[in-house]
């Protein structure tokens, strides 16, 4: 496929230290993106992904502090001139079931799944407006399509960040903004590792869902997909 996106293009990843966000970064490096990678770990990222570069930048995001996804927004932008596409990868899988009363667990969980994407997305909007093809790429999960298992906690912010993705859609679309909720089943990643379901091999690979996120991104603005449901295994999907 003939890449839609202009080179050079811009893309913020959170949570790009391990798992599906490393794999996203490695993606988008080795197709000439310019990368912005935000984690909790920014010190980590060298070890991963090499050394910063005219074309790779590292910052501090962390989802608790509202005041590193401005520094990291404002920081690309000083060092890029643009922002093309975010990803909001970073997220959490703490276990909060129906019957445990831990206000303090819920309160992470939405912050990491719901709040913190909000944000990021309000502070790099300006820009992808202004490029007339920007991408928001959420990260979600099968967990925000249906329900398989007593987490609670985790299914109700899924659900909710899909709630943000399409009323992204539906704000957006007339700037030339085009978002997409990625919805994949167990990923071969740490956040699986507690599932006996399914081997790890047969779990959706993280270099996989790289590429169909760098699909995503590409697409032309008349061809935007709205929902990407990922499937390891068979099951119902209404």
């Amino acid at each position: 496929m003939e890449r839609s996106i202009p080179q050079n293009s811009v893309v913020l990843v959170s949570g790009s230290n391990r798992g599906i966000g490393a794999a996203i970064a490695r993606e988008l490096i080795e197709h000439d993106y310019c990368v912005s990678l935000g984690s909790r770990q920014p010190d980590s990222l060298a070890t991963i992904h090499g050394r910063p570069d005219r074309k790779r930048l590292h910052a501090a995001f962390d989802a608790f502090r509202s005041d590193t996804a401005e520094d990291w927004v404002n920081t690309t932008v000083d060092r890029f001139g643009r922002i093309d596409a975010l990803v909001n990868n970073a997220g959490s899988g703490e276990q909060v079931t129906l019957h445990d009363d831990n206000e303090a667990a819920l309160d992470r969980l939405w912050t990491v799944n719901v709040k913190a994407p909000l944000r990021l997305i309000r502070l790099c909007l300006p820009h992808l407006e202004r490029s007339g093809r920007g991408r928001i790429v959420n990260i979600v999960s099968m967990s925000g399509k249906r329900v398989r298992n007593g987490f609670v906690g985790y299914n109700m912010t899924k659900f909710a960040m899909m709630g943000l993705t399409h009323t992204v859609r539906h704000v957006t679309w007339d700037k030339g903004v085009r978002a997409t909720a990625i919805c994949p089943s167990f990923v071969k990643t740490d956040m699986s590792a507690y599932s006996d379901k399914i081997t790890p091999d047969e779990m959706i690979q993280p270099e996989t869902l790289a590429r169909l996120v760098r699909t995503t991104i590409e697409l032309p603005n008349n061809a935007a997909v709205a929902e990407l449901l990922i499937n390891c295994r068979r099951e119902d999907m209404v």
